[in-house]
C-alpha cells in the first residue's frame, strides 16, 4: 500500500537505448531495492500489446500510438547522425543525403528496417538502397568497423558523444535540415501515479539530459 514494492518490467524498442537505460536502472535499483526489475528487447515481440496485457510495465519507443489506457510520456529528442571514418569521402560534405548511401556499406543493428531511423526517415521514403548492409549487435563494434572504413552508420547523437572528441570519426547531419526523433516511455495510465514509476521516469529524463550535454 505504501508503494515501495512492485514490478518494473521494461521492453525497449530502441536497440541503442540499452546503453542509455542501464545507468538509469542502476540509480533506480538503489532507491527501490524491493521493486522487481527486468528488461526485455521489445524488438523481439510486440511490446505495446504486451503492455496492454500487463506482461510488461513500460515500453521505450520512438513510435507513439493512440492506445486506450496508455500514456506516451516524452523522454527526450535526439538527432539521427551519419558516422564515417574521418578520411571517408563523404566526410568532406556538410551533410549527407539518401543518394549518398547508394555506394556505401551501411552498418546497422540486427533489427528490421522499419525500426531503424536511417530507413524509416530517409532511405525508404527516397526509395534508396545501400550498396550493402552489415548487421552488428554492439555499438562499440559498429564504431570500430566505421573507424576502420569498413562501412558507414547512422546512430543517435547521444550514442556517439565520444566520437566528437576522436580523430577517427566524423559525424554529419542527415539532410540539410537534419533528422530529429523523439523517444517516449509508454506506460499504462493506471501506473503513472505509482511512486516508483514516477521516479524511473524522472531518472530517465535526467540521464538523457546528461548524455545530451556530454
Amino acid at each position: 500500500r505504501a508503494g515501495s514494492t512492485g514490478r518494473m518490467h521494461i521492453a525497449i524498442e530502441c536497440h541503442a537505448c540499452f546503453e542509455w537505460l542501464f545507468p538509469v536502472l542502476e540509480q533506480f535499483r538503489k532507491s527501490w531495492p524491493d521493486v522487481d526489475v527486468d528488461i526485455r528487447p521489445g524488438l523481439a515481440f510486440d511490446a505495446l500489446p504486451a503492455l496492454l496485457r500487463e506482461e510488461v510495465d513500460l515500453v521505450v519507443s520512438s513510435d507513439p500510438e493512440d492506445l486506450p489506457g496508455v500514456k506516451f510520456v516524452e523522454l527526450f529528442d535526439y538527432k539521427a547522425v551519419f558516422v564515417a571514418a574521418s578520411h571517408h569521402p563523404l566526410a568532406a560534405k556538410p551533410y549527407v543525403e539518401a543518394a549518398d548511401f547508394r555506394s556505401e556499406t551501411l552498418i546497422t543493428y540486427p533489427v528490421e528496417r522499419t525500426r531503424l531511423d536511417v530507413f524509416s526517415q530517409l532511405l525508404i521514403p527516397a526509395k534508396v538502397e545501400p550498396l550493402a548492409i552489415r548487421q552488428v549487435e554492439l555499438t562499440a563494434v559498429i564504431l570500430l568497423l566505421v573507424a576502420s572504413n569498413r562501412g558507414v552508420a547512422v546512430l543517435p547523437d547521444w550514442v556517439v558523444r565520444e566520437v566528437k572528441y576522436s580523430n577517427d570519426y566524423v559525424t554529419r547531419p542527415l539532410t540539410e535540415n537534419g533528422v530529429t526523433r523523439r523517444l517516449y516511455a509508454a506506460v499504462r495510465e493506471d501506473d503513472l501515479d505509482k511512486p516508483f514509476m514516477s521516479q524511473l521516469l524522472k531518472l530517465a529524463g535526467e540521464e538523457a539530459r546528461k548524455l545530451q550535454r556530454a
